[in-house]
């Protein structure tokens, strides 16, 4: 796809421009992230999921990466090609006495298109199919749960696509990639917008879709 084919392109471009912005030192954090959990989602271009999970209260970071697959330490142009087996993911660090598992959940359901197994939005392929990956037996449970209330809600007349696996090797992706919407915010607003994900998620889920705009 045109947009898809645009990031190699618009990440050339920005290695030799200088960041715009960038994420401020929090050691207020500390803290919290001693007693912190984690959870792990796919749901097409890792830039624009950690946006949607860096915006809610409670998350303490948000890392992209690559998981889920089968070649040890992949690269960005390796997972690409759709023969290492990986997603682009968000390892989502959070505390759990701010925000639980379950809201975190609900902020996937509404980021994600739940019918499209094949890929997300303009990006195509198995690197970017739909993925929860759960880190323990409650995080499945809960994961498995809000699946089966979707499904059965029949919001959709086609079946939900997005799978529910456990957490495997996690391989955080290159520093180009990480908090891309505070570095190159135009960047990463026209590439949102131009990759047509918002446009899609408001259909599919109304005004509760799409908290990284």
């Amino acid at each position: 796809m045109a947009m898809t084919s645009l990031r190699p392109l618009l990440l050339a471009v920005l290695m030799l421009c200088p960041a715009l912005s960038g994420r401020a030192d929090e050691p207020a954090r500390d803290q919290a992230r001693a007693a912190s959990a984690v959870a792990t989602f796919a749901a097409g271009c890792f830039w624009c999921v950690e946006r949607d999970f860096d915006k809610v209260k409670g998350v303490l970071d948000t890392t992209s990466g690559y998981t889920g697959g089968h070649t040890p330490n992949p690269t960005y142009d390796d997972v690409t090609t759709d023969e290492t087996g990986h997603v682009e993911a968000v390892r989502v660090t959070y505390d759990p006495t701010v925000v639980t598992y379950a809201a975190l959940l609900a902020v996937y359901w509404h980021n994600v298109d739940p019918i499209d197994g094949r890929g997300q939005f303009c990006d195509r392929g198995s690197a970017y199919r739909p993925v929860i990956f759960y880190h323990d037996d409650e995080q499945k449970r809960l994961a498995e749960a809000s699946f089966a209330d979707l499904e059965s809600s029949h919001r959709f007349s086609r079946p939900i696509a997005v799978k529910i696996e456990p957490a495997g090797a996690f391989t955080k992706a290159e520093d180009e990639h990480q908090n891309f919407f505070e570095k190159h915010p135009f960047y990463y607003s026209y590439f949102r917008a131009g990759c047509g994900r918002d446009a899609r998620l408001t259909q599919l889920w109304g005004m509760e879709g799409g908290h990284g705009r």
